[in-house]
């Protein structure tokens, strides 16, 4: 069984939900990223996705488009990425997914790729531009290493969709709840609830959600429906802000800590 896995089963048997922030590696800088890391498991975070970044980011929206520029201008790689990752394996267990664009695969090579970022202790992947029915390749490498391959539902998706990707995708589900980029959204879309009920129908898989939340609030009522909530934009806005200060690590974990709460709220009225 798969760390992300076991979380999800301890987290069950807790009746609790995942909180899984999302950072970009590389901003500010590497050396405070492994700090963010080992803030962010300590601040009740249950995953953690790390993004790679990239030149042509199609998912993100501004804010995560602004930290992939910073940290690919202080020499961010895929390489260094992988070795941030086995690095802070020495301070903490937390599950790592690593969210990244498939030409940084194609580059490195799937085989490759997969076997350095298991023997780094990289968990799961998640590759927002690679499709379920494109994705033999890296797939079959990632199962031969232990590493999860997580595929991606929109609110567009059809029931055709949901079952392709229920098939496919280890570790959990990842539920983009609105048609568009990533980004904190002063509301969150009306129809989640229902979109994640439709899911189940076809699995039994964790279904996490992401895009979009960016509160303790929100947090708490998408806990209130879902196995995971994914906040990303919202927390790199935050080390954006604080770049450079002595309160950027102090303010991550503040904001993670308030998120977890509003997840735990949630989670309680189930």
């Amino acid at each position: 069984m798969s760390r992300i896995a076991e979380k999800f089963k301890e987290l069950k048997s807790r009746k609790e939900t995942a909180l899984i922030p999302y950072i970009m590696a590389g901003d500010p800088n590497l050396g405070a990223t492994r700090e963010i890391v080992l803030e962010i498991a300590r601040s009740g975070a249950d995953i953690i996705e790390i993004g790679a970044p990239f030149s042509d980011p199609v998912a993100d929206g501004p804010t995560i488009q602004r930290a992939g520029i910073r940290a690919l201008a202080t020499g961010t790689s895929l390489k260094k990425v992988i070795g941030l990752v086995k690095d802070v394996r020495k301070e903490t267990g937390i599950p790592v997914i690593l969210m990244l664009y498939y030409n940084l695969i194609h580059k490195y090579g799937e085989e490759k790729f997969a076997k350095d970022a298991a023997t780094a202790g990289v968990d799961g992947l998640i590759v927002p531009d690679l499709p379920p029915d494109e994705a033999s390749g890296l797939a079959k490498a990632a199962k031969a290493n232990g590493i999860d391959i997580i595929f991606l539902l929109a609110p567009t998706s059809s029931d055709d969709r949901v079952r392709l990707v229920e098939k496919h995708s280890s570790g959990f589900i990842y539920y983009v709840s609105l048609t568009g980029v990533t980004g904190a959204r002063t509301a969150l879309d009306s129809g989640i609830e229902a979109s994640i009920k439709r899911i189940r129908r076809f699995s039994k898989k964790p279904v996490c959600v992401g895009f979009g939340i960016s509160t303790p609030e929100q947090a708490a009522k998408v806990s209130t429906w879902a196995d995971g909530v994914i906040v990303g934009s919202a927390l790199v806005g935050i080390i954006e802000k604080n770049a450079g200060k002595k309160t950027l690590v102090r303010e991550v974990g503040r904001f993670v800590k308030s998120l977890k709460e509003g997840v735990n709220a949630g989670a309680e009225v189930k």
